[in-house]
């Protein structure tokens, strides 16, 4: 089978662009297509920016002609997750309060894709304002699956991860705060990449110093991640998570991140655990990531089975949680609550509840969550869970209520096995490796020490190669033919809203 354009990995797009094998131009209207002709049956990409990406494209086409310095982005598409800010281009956040909000400025990350020569295609969808894990929302409606479109594609990165499965772009943006980058990373078989707090600077935190909400990469394979990240990471003294020294930035050191890191993984220990000790882990998933973990078990020097003690972490992140929803949006649920869905609503109602005691509680428990994190990983180099606790089911299904007949604490509580590794700011990808015995994608979790980034994606990276060969545990790839002749997503029941 031939393949085309948009289907190329970042990394050899970029290499082909350079040596004038590639035109940026053909590049794009290959992505163009393909969105054409699958998008109808996923909804990922939801406000395209055609008319100005081919004015780019054939800007970066004269730039390559000219023999130009060329950016590590150059002439490659780039979704940008609909929670971020682009100049000129709808940005909605899956809220009917901003429907037709066009931005007059691209937020900082976005500048710095298009500085790096990224061309923005479009934006893709997320549910309201990025809470619930399930990409649906009143302006868009539902994203599918794309290996079984009536199937969820988790979130809140939803739309980024499926683009990407599908070809609609080499690369795409994602934002995480309880695995918003690795679950439908997992969901959809491709790679999400949650940065160190303030490695991906956001400017626009309203609570500066927590460090749930992240900016990250997502890419169909672990080096066209870090090719992401290194455009994306930087320093920028309006978020006070980005680590600087004077006059001497060293958070945003480009070779840190790509090319990735070569690592013998036999010369590391690897630790692993099914549930942290706590989570509610579908039978599903702990079939499948057995099979996965005695496979990667075999390439370190050491393996057990371990893992941090996370005792009241789905507390702590319940509460640090709600504080964030509090500050975002809780004027929008006191002034306009027909408005906002019931996701918004049920972490504004559940923060009001709080009290400072409780907060004081839930920083208690974080901070000795993760120092219990730096002792662990003073004993073992590397961590391995499954990414997300259930197999994907139907998009109809607003959250989890039960997993395997037990009831789950919160609409939320399904991403345990991702928050925990949020509240203690490490870095932590997810790692598309075979399918479970639904046949549908099955992500791992890889999580490396504190401001590891580069060893995790080091890890993962060897991992990826490691598996390529065995069709059981390489990246599984969605039936794009399929999905071309697919019937319209929109016209599921439904479809657009929340019932």
């Amino acid at each position: 089978m031939t393949t085309e354009p948009c289907d190329l990995s970042a990394v050899e797009a970029r290499r082909l662009i350079g040596r004038k094998a590639l035109s940026p131009v053909e590049l794009l209207e290959s992505c163009l297509a393909r969105i054409e002709a699958v998008n109808p049956a996923v909804n990922a990409m939801v406000a395209l920016d055609a008319d100005r990406a081919r004015a780019t494209a054939r800007e970066a086409e004269a730039a390559v002609a000219r023999g130009d310095h060329l950016g590590p982005l150059h002439g490659l598409p780039v979704g940008i997750k609909d929670l971020e800010e682009t100049a000129g281009l709808r940005t909605t956040y899956g809220s009917p309060i901003f429907r037709d909000f066009v931005p007059e400025a691209d937020m900082g990350m976005v500048a710095r894709v298009r500085a790096a020569g990224g061309i923005v295609i479009g934006k893709t969808n997320t549910p309201e304002f990025g809470a619930g894990a399930n990409t649906r929302n009143e302006v868009y409606g539902a994203t599918g699956n794309p290996f079984d479109p009536t199937r969820s594609a988790a979130g809140s990165s939803g739309g980024s991860a499926v683009a990407l499965a599908t070809g609609m772009a080499p690369l795409c943006s994602g934002s995480d705060t309880g695995g918003s980058l690795r679950n439908p990373a997992a969901f959809c078989g491709v790679v999400g990449f949650r940065p160190s707090p303030g490695l991906v600077p956001d400017e626009r935190h309203g609570l500066g110093w927590l460090c749930l909400p992240q900016l990250g990469p997502m890419a169909r394979n672990v080096p066209d991640a870090a090719l992401l990240l290194s455009a994306m990471a930087s320093d920028d003294a309006d978020d006070p998570l980005a680590y600087t020294l004077h006059a001497r930035p060293v958070r945003g050191e480009k070779a840190l991140f790509h090319p990735v890191r070569q690592l013998d993984l036999a010369s590391l220990s690897l630790a692993v655990s099914e549930d942290f000790g706590m989570a509610p882990v579908e039978g599903t998933v702990r079939e499948a990531f057995r099979k996965v973990a005695a496979a990667a078990s075999k390439l370190f020097r050491a393996s057990a089975e371990a893992h941090p003690d996370c005792t009241d972490g789905d507390m702590a992140f319940e509460i640090l949680r709600a504080d964030y929803f509090l500050d975002k949006h809780s004027e929008k649920v006191r002034t306009r609550p027909q408005d906002v869905g019931p996701n918004i609503r049920a972490n504004v109602e559940e923060g009001q509840r709080y009290s400072l005691a409780d907060h004081a509680r839930a920083e208690a428990a974080q901070t000795r969550i993760y120092r219990s994190f730096q002792r662990f990983f003073e004993k073992h180099d590397v961590l391995i869970t499954p990414t997300i606790t259930i197999s994907p089911r139907p998009w109809r299904e607003l959250f989890p209520t039960e997993i395997d007949g037990v009831p789950t604490r919160t609409y939320f509580h399904w991403l345990a096995l991702a928050y925990y590794v949020t509240l203690t700011g490490h870095p932590a990808v997810s790692l598309p490796v075979g399918t479970d015995s639904k046949g549908m994608p099955f992500g791992l979790q890889i999580v490396g020490p504190r401001g590891g980034d580069a060893f995790v994606l080091g890890v993962a990276a060897a991992l990826e190669e490691a598996f390529a060969p065995d069709p059981a545990l390489r990246r599984p790839v969605p039936d794009v033919a399929a999905l071309r002749t697919a019937p319209p997503i929109s016209g599921m029941e439904g479809f657009l809203g929340f019932r």
